[in-house]
């Protein structure tokens, strides 16, 4: 592969913050009248970090944050953005009361959209009375399955994301929610071909010596992972990025290869053209391992997926394409490292992107790198840790509901849809009939600022008909459209067990300090609702019944992780299965699949179509020319972190900006500093042009913040769709195609 100069170690890392002296000598050390809690991130992150907060014990509050040195992958240091989670703990402008909006002020009642000054404080005993009042009422006028809950990973812990939630919503009766935003194409695509999802321990990428970013903005989003990879290129390795954008990775990568959005399916079917032609397949591996290696072959050596072929429709060169197939088939041979691939989940936002991720799964299949250590590939290890999930959730209680059976289930990417069209038959019902949705209860999530399609979304949100109630720790975008708005706590409030989707450790993380004001966890939130609205003992649960429930498993990868173990320890590894060198490697051998096979599934073959919105789609020779990326930006988590002064700081250099190539501009009269807008059939939004080539020609490229803090209240999410993904039920976020052009040449538009 062909290198170019990087700086080895131009990353961030933060070891702690402070916003009070814990010692007066100032000294870094805890003094005597401070005490050391052990935390863990709960944010919606692979790498899960150990945290060390420093209390004051006088006063109660945190006064420091650093990464536990002791955990294998947090090792000491923090994200600059949880480095600043003090900030957002005692940020001024946190939800810390009850509150609903008002009934009336001297001009009449301010219409959703409205912010804070719309709202009242009122007792916490008041909000759950007329909560339970209001979902009782609807349900029984309209049936329960008019209420929607509406959550996702605000937290990642198995009480917060998980638990008394679920109980409440299933004895209610209330719609089920399909929680597809993020993960499902990729992860299914994984369980259909491994049987479970799992993969190389980010330890060992420092014994790789290639090593494939795929979709992956490791310095971005998965810092913890960077040190390992830097590890691997002092000794040699090589770190190649595909990705369509010109990310922090890519940046110091050895060779960026931009992809056009879509096309990485057949990316990886040209891989293995190359792979199988030149004979760099393990035949013993594919014979004992794998099932469907000769349909794979067959398909993979057809002329359409030579790199000859694959080039134009991709934009990566066929020679390109020829040396990265070379380099991951002689990786691990003849005593030289393995190849790994560090996968992620920007690769299955688009319509197709099941089929992709399914097809670059396969590789390690093929080459066997799975027998070595620092070999495989790694998109996510959630489903190593076996918490007793169903215990914690109790699905069974849908049948003590009304209903007296399972509820309808609608799909989060369409909530669009299912706030202004649910009554009629379609796609957000799950091809269910079933009443309008006349409750939403938000929590773990902005809706109004994530969920596509947000024109649609802020429509439904608008409906004076609709009863909203938001659980937050600030008044966000949501907020805004509540009825009623309930203070969250921050996982320094509350207690919660965790696992990890990029590591193999479960851990504990301990309630730091008293919440804040009159903030409440989700589980005594629901737990609360619960023995309001049911006699049922299941909502009598707290923090620790409910921790000793999702632990309950004789899971043998839990073998020896009790509660007990992880109050003293705070993080205790899984109990993987060893070679006899003493190493877990996943898929080394057969008794690692979870497939019916008890293999690695290489058919069906992963045939690669065009998504429609694409420029090699059926949509793509239309009125909107060209790709649109709405990513996620560096300094926040989704649109967690965007409105603390801080981190928009740190994002200041990109905020509010279209970010597209010097032909694309130049043939709009567009140059850097223009307003631009940005539309398609779906909506408008108005941004600052950036014109470079951190996108290739067709593409552009804009970041995610929430809509009131952005240009005219409207965020790139104005121009993302509701369709799925082919596998999981997905996001196509990165399936859009927009036309781009000055805002005064499109006044009249």
């Amino acid at each position: 592969m062909c290198t170019q100069n990087h700086p080895r170690d131009a990353y961030n890392i933060v070891v702690f913050t402070s916003l009070a002296n814990t010692n007066p000598s100032g000294s870094n050390e805890p003094s005597a009248a401070t005490k050391t809690v052990h935390a863990v991130c709960t944010h919606d992150c692979p790498d899960t970090c150990g945290l060390l907060v420093t209390v004051d014990t006088l006063t109660g509050r945190a006064t420091r944050l650093q990464g536990d040195p002791s955990h294998p992958v947090t090792r000491g240091f923090l994200c600059g953005k949880v480095a600043r989670y003090l900030d957002r703990v005692y940020s001024p402008d946190r939800l810390l009361y009850p509150m609903r909006r008002k009934a009336g002020v001297p001009k009449g009642p301010l219409p959703k959209g409205s912010e804070r000054d719309a709202f009242e404080r009122i007792s916490w005993h008041e909000a759950l009375d007329f909560v339970a009042m209001k979902l009782k009422q609807i349900a029984a006028e309209s049936g329960p399955e008019s209420i929607l809950p509406y959550s996702y990973a605000g937290t990642i812990g198995q009480l917060g994301y998980g638990s008394m939630d679920r109980r409440f919503f299933y004895r209610l009766g209330a719609s089920q929610l399909d929680r597809t935003i993020c993960s499902t194409a990729g992860g299914e695509a994984l369980k259909q071909v491994y049987g479970v999802k799992l993969g190389t321990i980010p330890q060992d990428f420092a014994h790789a010596g290639l090593i494939i970013a795929w979709g992956a903005n490791i310095h971005g989003t998965n810092i913890h992972l960077w040190p390992f990879i830097e590890e691997a290129r002092r000794h040699g390795a090589s770190l190649v990025v595909i990705d369509p954008y010109r990310t922090r990775t890519a940046a110091l990568a050895d060779e960026h290869l931009a992809i056009r959005p879509g096309t990485d399916g057949l990316l990886a079917l040209a891989l293995m053209h190359v792979l199988f032609r030149d004979g760099h397949e393990d035949a013993e591996y594919l014979r004992e391992c794998t099932h469907g290696a000769e349909d794979l072959r067959a398909y993979a050596l057809r002329e359409e997926h030579a790199p000859a072929r694959v080039a134009a429709v991709t934009g990566i060169a066929a020679d390109t394409i020829e040396r990265l197939a070379q380099a991951y088939g002689n990786a691990g041979r003849n005593g030289s490292r393995p190849a790994a691939i560090r996968l992620n989940y920007g690769i299955q936002r688009c319509e197709n992107g099941g089929t992709a991720a399914r097809a670059v799964a396969m590789l390690p299949l093929i080459t066997g790198s799975w027998k070595q250590r620092g070999g495989g590939l790694q998109l996510s290890t959630s489903g190593a840790f076996p918490f007793n999930s169903s215990r914690l959730q109790m699905p069974e209680m849908m049948q003590r509901s009304t209903l007296k059976r399972a509820s309808r289930i609608v799909n989060m990417n369409q909530l669009g849809k299912a706030l202004t069209e649910l009554g009629q038959r379609s796609a957000a019902l799950d091809s269910n009939d079933g009443p309008p949705v006349k409750a939403l209860f938000v929590y773990n999530s902005n809706a109004a600022a994530v969920a596509p399609d947000s024109e649609r979304v802020l429509a439904g949100l608008r409906r004076e008909d609709l009863f909203t109630v938001v659980h937050e720790q600030f008044f966000n975008d949501t907020t805004d459209y509540a009825d009623v708005v309930l203070p969250a706590t921050t996982f320094l409030e509350h207690k919660d067990v965790l696992g990890a989707y990029g590591h193999l450790n479960a851990q504990i993380s301990q309630a730091a300090i008293a919440p804040l004001g009159e903030a409440r966890s989700n589980v005594w939130l629901f737990g609360e609702l619960g023995q309001r609205m049911f006699s049922d003992k299941e909502f009598d649960d707290g923090e620790e019944e409910l921790i000793a429930q999702a632990l309950d498993t004789d899971h043998p990868f839990f073998a020896g992780i009790t509660k007990q173990r992880l109050e003293r320890e705070g993080h205790v590894p899984l109990s993987l299965p060893k070679n006899e060198h003493g190493e877990s490697l996943p898929f080394s051998s057969r008794e690692w699949f979870r497939t019916p096979s008890g293999r690695g599934e290489l058919i069906p073959v992963p045939a690669w179509i065009a998504p429609h919105e694409s420029r090699s789609g059926a949509e793509g020779a239309g009125e909107f020319p060209l790709e649109f990326l709405p990513r996620k930006a560096d300094n926040y988590m989704n649109s967690t972190f965007a409105n603390l002064p801080g981190h928009r700081h740190m994002e200041r250099k990109t905020a509010g900006l279209l970010e597209i190539h010097p032909s694309d501009a130049a043939a709009r009269g567009v140059s850097s500093g223009d307003s631009v807008s940005v539309w398609n059939g779906r909506g408008r939004i108005t941004l600052t042009a950036s014109v470079g080539e951190t996108v290739p020609e067709g593409v552009v490229a804009s970041r995610l913040d929430w809509q009131k803090l952005s240009h005219n209240g409207a965020n790139v999410n104005m121009l993302t769709s509701e369709r799925l993904s082919d596998l999981g039920g997905g996001a196509t976020f990165y399936s859009t195609l927009v036309e781009v052009a000055k805002t005064e040449q499109t006044a009249a538009v």
